[in-house]
């Protein structure tokens, strides 16, 4: 009987397949070894230690503050020109009213002529391209009476002005749009440092989140053992300079009156900028904020003056400009400390080394060491 069992297939049963075979897999396998090798060899990058990312998380709050100080500069400029363009286009309003008034007056003169037989010379000023070159043609206004020739004289000037506050109107509009297109840009440029500066917190460790705030505690201890020192010093200064203790508080951290110089107004406002900014103690850091329920470190100390009656440039880079210089050594309550080469950050003095200050993204209105960061200078602003 025949049997039905299906034939094997052979395959590569010639040596020289065989061989092909042998030569593939051989090829395979090394393929494999050579991947496993390189990728092996391939240096992986080395995970950024927390100093580094310390570093890294500082640079990018100073490089947010700077474009900070930036957009807040811009939206001044801004809000300035807006108020600008509001008023050209309220001028040039009131302007189109006085132009149509003369028009009028104008345009019944034309009438009382034109019914006494053809077009008067008022009717054809009027129809005239270019009514200053007509009317001055000494015929023309030789034919014109007194009140008419007022008429033409105030026409014409109104046209004018009209014209010219047309064309300023059009200029700050420009001026406004390219104002606008470079806030956006700087408020891009914040919200970049921002997230960038997140992103690197985020990856961290609880273990190296700890550490972290090891290094953020060490910092305000070396910061605070230097205010110390200066509270130290204005003591010993005040001391000296009322022997009785009558008056001054020591650090001068309550009244305003550490160092006993300055006149009683200037005392006053000073007292007056720094309740203000004690009240607002706790209030988060916004940037570009300057009121009420949250501020950014210029936006603080412009508001606080402010409170005093005294009025601060809206950015950094203005507001060290403001006012008498003071060594650090001198500082008052009230007075303003910059920070950084760039002044990228303020703070308003309160004695004994401290100040308050709206220090960063995700912190609160609050007492620190002036310490703290590098200080470029200070001013009094009154």
């Amino acid at each position: 009987m025949a049997s039905h069992r299906k034939p094997r297939t052979r395959v590569l049963a010639s040596p020289g397949s065989r061989r092909t075979a042998v030569g593939i897999t051989t090829a395979a396998l090394a393929s494999v070894t050579l991947l496993s090798q390189s990728a092996e060899a391939a240096p992986s990058s080395p995970r950024p230690t927390v100093e580094e990312v310390k570093k890294n998380v500082d640079d990018l709050y100073r490089q947010a503050e700077v474009a900070t100080q930036k957009y807040n500069a811009v939206k001044e400029r801004a809000e300035q020109r807006r108020d600008k363009v509001n008023q050209l286009q309220d001028s040039a309003a009131h302007r189109t009213d006085k132009l149509n008034a003369s028009r009028r007056e104008l345009g019944t003169y034309a009438a009382a002529q034109y019914r006494t037989g053809g077009m008067s010379p008022t009717a054809q000023l009027i129809l005239a391209k270019d009514p200053q070159q007509f009317a001055d043609r000494s015929h023309l206004m030789e034919r014109l009476t007194g009140r008419q020739q007022q008429a033409v004289a105030d026409y014409q000037e109104q046209q004018a002005a009209a014209a010219h506050e047309r064309a300023e109107a059009v200029h700050s509009l420009e001026q406004l749009q390219e104002s606008q297109t470079a806030l956006q840009e700087s408020k891009r440029t914040v919200q970049a440092k921002l997230t960038e500066a997140r992103q690197l917190l985020s990856r961290l460790t609880a273990q190296e989140k700890a550490r972290l705030a090891e290094l953020d505690r060490k910092k305000e201890e070396a910061a605070q053992r230097k205010a110390d020192e200066m509270a130290r010093r204005q003591a010993e200064k005040e001391h000296k300079g009322n022997p009785e203790g009558n008056g001054g508080s020591g650090d001068g951290s309550t009244d305003g009156s550490a160092g006993g110089s300055g006149d009683g107004t200037s005392l006053t406002k000073a007292k007056k900028a720094l309740a203000f900014a004690r009240a607002q103690m706790g209030k988060p850091y916004v940037w570009g904020a300057t009121g009420p329920n949250s501020y950014d470190c210029s936006g603080l100390t412009q508001a606080a003056w402010k409170a005093a009656g005294v009025s601060l440039p809206r950015t950094t880079w203005d507001q060290v400009k403001t006012g008498e210089r003071v060594a650090t050594k001198d500082l008052q309550p009230g007075d303003l400390v910059f920070f950084f080469k760039d002044i990228s950050h303020v703070g308003m003095y309160i004695g004994g080394g401290k100040m308050i200050h709206a220090p960063k993204p995700g912190a609160s209105v609050r007492v620190e060491s002036i310490y703290y960061m590098p200080v470029y200078g200070s001013i009094r602003p009154a």
